[in-house]
This record gives C-alpha cells, structure tokens and sequence, in this order.
C-alpha cells in the first residue's frame, strides 16, 4: 500500500491513531452501542424472552415516552436529582477547591489529609453506606448530639430532607477525587502571580480570589461537569440509603425508576425511554454549564 493511502486511512500520524483505535473501540462497545440499542428499545414494545427466542417487537413510536412522562414516579425523580444537583455541585466546587488550596500549602501533615481525604472515594459504597445510616437515623449519633433539634421525622425518612442528606453524603464520598484533579490543577498556577499580587498588597483572600480561582477555571469546568454526570447517575445511594428511593419516592432518581421499571417489573421499552431522557437532560445541562462555567474571563 502506497504511503498516500496510509496517510488517507490513518491521518497525518499513523501511530497515533494506532494507539487510539483500542480506546475508540472501547467506547464503541461499552457506550455507542447500548445507548443506540437504549433508543431502539424506547420506540419499540421491547420485553424480554428466552435466549434465542424469536417474538415480534412492533414499533409503537413515542408511546413509551407518553408514558414515563405521564408518571408521577417519573417526574418526581427528575425534580429529586435536580435538587441532588443544586446541592452537591457547588458543594462539591466549593469544598473541593477551598481544601486542595489548603492542602497545597506547606501545612503539618499534609500527605496525612490528603490520604484521609480520599480513603472515602475508594471504599466500598456498602461498607460506608453502613456508617452513615449508624450516623443519620432515627437513634442516631447526630441525633443523640442535636437533642431536640433532631429532624422529626428523622433525616433518611423525611421527606424533605431525605435527598438533601444523600447530596452532603455523596458529595463527603466523592470529595477526594476532586481535591486530586485541583491539586493538580494548582500546580499550574504560577507562584510569580501570588508574588506579584502580594507586591500589590493583596491579602490571602484576595489572591485566592483574582489568582487561585482564575488559575484553576480548566479544571473547575472539569469538576462541574463530571459531577454533574456523576450525579445524574445517582442509583447506589438511594438504593442503600432510602430503601430504594423512600420515603414515598423522595429519594428516587431517574436512574433507580428505571431499574425498577426496566428489570424489576419488566419493562426495559419503558427504563430505556427514561434512559434517553436522562441522557439528553444531562447534554442539555453540561452544554449550559461549559457555555456559562468554562467560559473565558
């Protein structure tokens, strides 16, 4: 094969795309693949049978759509992972940014707190879930500490707390991936800033404000939108935490109905077109936040 053709097929440098082909396959199969299988099922009057089995599938249109949109279980499970959302998002930048700032300074035992920060994110969600459920119910150490402020009912069966607690428990969780992708982000940020802006007379508040926060704006973006995906696929907790999205669904999220719709019950026409959904809300959302968040100052 003559060199032109090679350049045609694999582009201007051939071992790049040779080191790539694994990982695009891999996208391939792990997301192209059932996500276009997902909307294929959605419009179609989809169950499931015995291997090899073969049964008419009739095309119903947006009939399945109709139906997760007319389900109160549905809608609510939207509006909880939005509220899920509001609050663990900035919770996340927040804390995040404010302790990688701290821990990136010369402090007494920094990689002490660094390790401690990120035990959480990598222990099993069971063995934490534990823990928490020791903290948060109703004979609770929180509740044996506030004493008569104690929510009544208690945090996990109440409905208006419910979610708001698995937000902070998430967001406690997954804090120390976070901290990592800023410490990593900081050490990118130039100490000739800081110098110059104390050489201004800029206190520490002030440098984190017009140095810090400018100097890690990649990485913010970064932060924002994977939690934001991350979020969105909120199944484990819940499923854990609340008994399967309780009290009276005020701790379900998309991702929990449709399982419950899709394998429990036996629907996956119906769990895909929530599937779908979910996917284009979550698009719509990380569009708005790189337009507003990743924006150039």
């Amino acid at each position: 094969m003559r060199r032109g053709s090679v350049t045609r097929i694999l582009g201007e440098h051939p071992v790049g795309t040779v080191f790539v082909t694994p990982y695009v396959v891999f996208l391939a199969a792990v997301f192209a693949y059932p996500l276009g299988f997902a909307v294929y099922m959605s419009f179609h009057d989809y169950f499931f049978t015995a291997p090899g089995a073969i049964v008419d599938r009739p095309f119903v249109g947006f009939e399945n759509y109709v139906t997760v949109l007319t389900d109160p279980a549905v809608q609510r499970s939207f509006v909880n992972v939005l509220i899920f959302l509001v609050i663990n998002v900035p919770l996340t930048v927040v804390l995040s940014l404010g302790l990688s700032t701290a821990l990136n300074s010369a402090i007494r035992w920094r990689t002490f707190f660094r390790v401690s920060y990120y035990v959480p994110y990598v222990t099993a969600s069971v063995a934490v879930v534990g823990v928490w459920l020791f903290l948060f119910n109703s004979n609770g150490l929180v509740n044996s500490i506030l004493g008569p402020l104690a929510p009544d009912p208690s945090w996990l069966v109440n409905s208006k707390l419910a979610m708001p607690t698995i937000a902070v428990y998430v967001t406690w969780k997954q804090l120390g991936f976070f901290i990592l992708l800023y410490l990593a982000a900081l050490q990118n940020v130039s100490k000739d800033l800081y110098e110059a802006a104390s050489m201004d007379g800029a206190g520490r508040w002030k440098s984190f404000l017009n140095v810090t926060v400018p100097g890690v704006r990649p990485a913010t973006t970064l932060v924002v939108l994977v939690a934001t995906v991350t979020g969105a696929n909120l199944f484990t907790e819940p499923y854990l935490l609340t008994g399967g999205g309780g009290p009276d669904g005020a701790s379900a999220s998309p991702v929990l109905i449709m399982y419950q719709r899709g394998i429990e019950q036996g629907n996956p026409d119906v769990g895909s077109a929530i599937g779908v959904l979910l996917v284009i809300g979550v698009l719509i959302i990380a569009l708005l936040e790189r337009r507003f968040v990743g924006r150039e100052e």
